[in-house]
């Protein structure tokens, strides 16, 4: 009797724990390694017709890009830094007075650092100190460049550090607009062209990338490193210069 009581509970149990198995493999189903792999886009065999496409925009810049600043020197901290305050205001002055908004105005960077030299028997003197104050510059009327220039170079003196000038667009975003139309129809003829070569139907594309757009910024090296303030009328010419996008484009084959 309990012999037969104790196997229908073994039987019971049994039944219970394959019904549960079932049930749980209906709701979580095995998926095969074969329909996992098709079900994945066409890119890790590289099939179909893949093109890279570019689009350029030439534009000429409308911000011109300044880094100057001052420099001064001195035998002791305090006395360099005042030197180079009372020229970076005078600079300073200069910029606001010629229509350069302070926002325009971000400081680059500033040090003050011992100036040192080695005697003969090899003992390092001390000669002083020395102060650099750098700004960055944006000119939005890029006319105007090589008069702030001059005016910038006469306010600072002998203390005046001009490093470069470069141009760039302001706002680019309607020309990249226009370089990515471009750079799309040039994968697009790209992809025909080879299909037609290769005597095959082009079909709809399945993948599209945008690759890095860029806008190169031309520096006029004929400022830098300039120092001094007597200088000449500076000429500035911003020219052109290239907006330039790529994308990626994958076609199937019919």
């Amino acid at each position: 009797m309990r012999k037969g009581l104790l196997l229908g509970l073994v039987i019971g149990v049994a039944l219970l724990g394959a019904v549960g198995w079932i049930s749980l493999a209906s709701a979580n189903p095995v998926v095969s390694s074969a329909a996992t792999t098709q079900s994945l886009p066409n890119l890790q065999d590289n099939s179909g017709i893949w093109v890279t496409g570019q689009g350029k925009v030439s534009v000429v810049p409308d911000v011109a890009i300044l880094s100057l600043g001052v420099e001064a020197q001195a035998t002791t901290v305090e006395e360099a830094m005042d030197k180079a305050a009372v020229a970076m205001d005078r600079v300073m002055a200069t910029l606001r007075a010629s229509g350069v908004a302070e926002k325009d105005i971000k400081t680059q960077w500033f040090n003050i650092y011992p100036v040192r030299r080695w005697t003969d028997d090899g003992r390092e003197v001390l000669l002083g100190y020395r102060v650099t104050n750098m700004v960055t510059v944006k000119v939005r009327d890029v006319e105007a460049t090589g008069r702030i220039i001059d005016a910038v170079a006469k306010a600072g003196r002998d203390f005046i550090r001009i490093q470069g000038v470069s141009f760039t667009v302001d706002d680019t975003s309607q020309y990249y607009t226009e370089a990515r139309a471009e750079a799309v129809a040039d994968a697009v003829a790209k992809a025909q062209q080879l299909a037609d070569l290769a005597g095959v139907q082009l079909g709809k594309p399945f993948y599209i990338s945008e690759g890095g757009g860029y806008t190169p910024i031309y520096m006029d090296y004929g400022l830098m490193a300039f120092e001094g303030g007597n200088v000449p009328t500076t000429p500035i010419s911003p020219g052109e210069t290239e907006i330039t996008l790529t994308v990626q484009m994958a076609f199937a084959i019919q």
